[in-house]
């Protein structure tokens, strides 16, 4: 396929960024609200209310496998029409329905809907790759970091106005307006030439295909041991600020300087990516978040798990700043040996990735026992085994050409 060499309009960008923020705006709408929630609709016990969060990942998670292959044969567009109604009947749910297992149907609506974001990866892939694609997700990465930056804090707004209950009827008001934003203004990139037959064959053999390549798959896995750490940390970042350190409303704002730090590095990574490549940036932030929470586990030994709030938010601006440059490095490595179906590969990367991701992030939910041991262990073990993956993808340590 042709691709585009101008730069992409400003427009194009922020609708691309906005499509991507569904999942952002899915999870951390709420966060605020995760206890109360677990209490009115009688939660298990008081840690399962990070399955608000993980169900969402494990319908995003599904959805991928089938968004991806019919995007592949029926065009970029129709699939995210799709996605965005499901979307909003989950919100239907969550926002209707009385009980703790019909949140978490609703939740799992939602992330299935929301797997047509990963539609927008094979939007820009048909038009953009290597390095240039790499530049460009960077960029939308940074203005699609501003959603969660305000997210939890919009989410409490909704909260004190009328309660959780209506964090569900903004997004789905959220996901209308965009649908159609994106319906008028976005036109379709897959050509008719370009589109696969839609048949379970050749969808297994995608798959295998990409399974099969070293680089789809290292990088899929690498992605997917880092985004545990990240996924458990949204569990649980609600209990962290407001049960241990007390910050009550603050927690909104304490969330949204740790985003921020990851839409800094977004645009960081934009203007490094071309002259230092997706490889050297990548393994050398997975390294710094390993090297970075082994450290601060040293410290924390001496302070019973409970450091001090300063010393804490220091370490997540740290580790998030890496986390940034990662994100959409990891993706477009997965993706550059793949543009020949990147709508199946797409669906592949983000799929397995979220799969791998969601026992360590529900593993750090259910550990949560007052001192943020448990996730700091976590993004040193993960981020450890991300970097040796990385390793083992490119046969070793050398330079990329």
């Amino acid at each position: 396929m042709e691709q585009r060499s101008k730069s992409p309009s400003i427009e194009y960008i922020v609708l691309i960024a906005l499509l991507s923020s569904i999942v952002a705006l899915g999870t951390d709408i709420m966060l605020p609200a995760l206890t109360t929630i677990g209490e009115e609709l009688g939660a298990p016990n008081p840690n399962a209310v990070h399955y608000i969060v993980t169900v969402f990942f494990l319908g995003f998670g599904l959805g991928q496998f089938v968004v991806g292959p019919l995007s592949d044969s029926f065009g970029r567009k129709p699939v995210v029409y799709g996605g965005f109604l499901l979307f909003v009947l989950g919100c239907a749910f969550s926002i209707f329905l009385e009980s703790w297992t019909a949140m978490l149907v609703g939740r799992a609506l939602q992330g299935l809907g929301a797997s047509a974001r990963i539609v927008t990866i094979a939007l820009v892939r048909d038009e953009y790759e290597g390095r240039p694609m790499a530049r460009i997700m960077s960029i939308v990465f940074s203005v699609f970091i501003l959603v969660p930056m305000i997210a939890p804090a919009i989410g409490q707004v909704l909260i004190n106005l009328g309660g959780w209950r209506l964090t569900f009827v903004g997004l789905a008001l959220f996901a209308i307006t965009l649908a159609l934003w994106f319906g008028i203004r976005q036109p379709e990139t897959l050509a008719n030439a370009h589109r696969r037959p839609f048949r379970l064959r050749n969808i297994a053999a995608g798959y295998k295909e990409a399974a099969s390549n070293r680089v789809c798959f290292g990088y899929t896995l690498s992605a997917g041991l880092i985004f545990g750490a990240f996924t458990g940390y949204l569990g649980t970042a609600q209990k962290i600020f407001q049960e241990i350190f007390e910050v009550g409303d603050l927690f909104a704002l304490y969330f949204g300087i740790a985003a921020a730090s990851i839409g800094i590095a977004s645009l960081i990574n934009a203007k490094l990516v071309l002259r230092m490549g997706m490889f050297a940036l990548s393994l050398g932030a997975i390294a710094v978040v390993a090297i970075v929470s082994i450290g601060f586990l040293v410290l924390l030994i001496g302070q019973d798990g409970v450091p001090s709030i300063e010393l804490f938010v220091a370490w997540l601006l740290c580790v998030f700043f890496c986390m940034g440059i990662v994100f959409a490095n990891l993706n477009a490595l997965a993706m550059e040996p793949m543009g020949h179906m990147a709508g199946l590969a797409a669906a592949f990367v983000g799929a397995v990735s979220t799969f791998i991701s969601l026992p360590f992030a529900s593993a750090i939910g259910n550990a949560f026992n007052g001192t943020v041991f448990p996730l700091v262990i976590a993004f040193a073990v993960l981020a450890t085994a991300s970097a040796i993956t990385v390793i083992w993808t490119e046969g070793g340590l050398r330079r990329r050409r």
